[in-house]
């Protein structure tokens, strides 16, 4: 039976596309197809598959003003590496590499399924990698930069790998047998606990235990505290957190393990000590606009602080997050995201498109060729774009020369589309 679902769709010429797929997708014959990524693929209720995909441009897509700074942001980077990253290039591969790169966004949108061209590959620019390879392969780009098509921006990508000399830590030399380190410790790092100390670890865990109790009684007096937890239980597993017990084994290591002394300081004259984290700092409201901001942007923070909690610094949004990870409700949204997940289709079969472009170049008895669909009643009106064929260069050669032209650039478009 599967042998027979190869062949089928081997000789019907139809292909599978899967969700995180890089694929062509055609929104207009004149044009270069569209590189989409699939994040979802969903049925509508006419019977009919669309897909969410995230969008990425071409150079053609941006301004000019704009690919100056990407430009300028590629000859910094080659500036800052040690290898040159257009080693050796001929002018006609600077030129195709230019086609190759395209700008990533956080743009979303929604295609029939059936505009569905073929795949292709788009991969983050490795600084390590020689720009050859992209040329090399078929259907293949890359990109650095993110493009805000909203604000008209050019970003570089946060989730850039950082490979390379400038990125490694200086390891010193091994010191040899018997020769003393002349370095000052104080400086190099900061004693915060030590597992030598005269207490027994009975005697340390009676100390956490008070820490918590005295934790849940400031959380009883305090008034903000009693109406997020309103019950002793939740009190109690609030004060059992990980900053009520960093806080008592940091006051028992400053006063030397004497416990006496650190008791003392865990109730001072003016009551007791309350020790706060993000997820009792953040109010219900802020919770709930965190969430929606996740939902969008994912884990990029700096986004999330812009555009939903511009109050919040970077570093409480982090720990917020890190934090939210434990939590129940983290839990319960997870398995739900998994149900949709496994209810949402995974992959979606498209025959070969075979259809015939109508702005192909071609000749036709020694008479001008169609520029850009310029043929027949309106050829006249459109006689300004003979000799401005070529997407690309926009060539005024001739015919046989354009065709010729064609062939050699169709390979790093990844598309036919003149």
């Amino acid at each position: 039976m599967i042998r027979f679902y190869f062949f089928f769709f081997w000789y019907f010429n139809i292909f599978p596309f899967s969700i995180a797929d890089y694929v062509y997708f055609e929104n207009s014959s004149s044009n270069p197809y569209l590189i989409r990524r699939i994040e979802e693929l969903n049925k509508t209720a006419n019977g009919n598959v669309e897909a969410k995909v995230v969008c990425f441009y071409r150079r053609r897509d941006i301004s000019n003003s704009l690919i100056m700074l990407a430009d300028k942001h590629a000859k910094e980077v080659e500036e800052e590496s040690e290898t040159t990253i257009e080693v050796d290039l001929t002018d006609k591969q600077k030129h195709q590499l230019k086609h190759r790169e395209l700008f990533l966004s956080r743009q979303y949108e929604s295609l029939p399924a059936t505009h569905i061209r073929g795949k292709c590959s788009v991969a983050l620019l490795n600084e390590t990698e020689s720009v050859l390879s992209y040329l090399e392969k078929e259907d293949t780009f890359f990109y650095s930069l993110v493009y805000d098509p909203s604000l008209k921006t050019l970003l570089a990508d946060k989730g850039e790998i950082r490979v390379g000399p400038r990125y490694q830590a200086d390891v010193p030399d091994m010191l040899a047998e018997g020769e003393l380190d002349d370095r000052e410790q104080a400086k190099l790092e900061v004693k915060v606990w030590d597992p030598d100390s005269p207490l027994t670890d009975r005697q340390i865990d009676q100390f956490l235990v008070v820490a918590r109790a005295v934790g849940t009684f400031a959380r009883a007096l305090d008034c903000s505290s009693s109406v997020r937890q309103p019950s002793l239980h939740m009190s109690a597993a609030a004060a059992s957190r990980d900053i009520t017990l960093f806080h008592a084994m940091d006051t028992l290591h400053k006063h030397n393990y004497d416990l006496s002394s650190a008791i003392s300081v865990l109730v001072p004259l003016g009551g007791p000590v309350l020790c706060r984290d993000e997820m009792e700092e953040w109010s219900a409201s802020e919770a709930s606009l965190f969430e929606e901001a996740l939902e969008k942007y994912g884990k990029d923070f700096n986004d999330i602080r812009q555009d939903f909690l511009p109050w919040k610094s970077l570093t409480s949004i982090i720990e917020y997050y890190y934090m939210w990870k434990t939590t129940d409700r983290y839990v319960q949204q997870k398995r739900l995201k998994a149900a949709e997940a496994e209810s949402k289709l995974k992959q979606v079969y498209i025959p070969t498109y075979n259809k015939p472009n109508p702005n192909q170049i071609s000749s036709n008895n020694g008479k001008p060729a169609a520029v850009n669909g310029a043929m027949g009643a309106s050829y006249q009106a459109q006689a300004s774009l003979i000799g401005r064929a070529c997407e690309s260069c926009y060539s005024n050669l001739s015919s046989r020369v354009r065709l010729e032209l064609v062939e050699d650039l169709r390979g790093f478009w990844g598309v036919f589309f003149w």
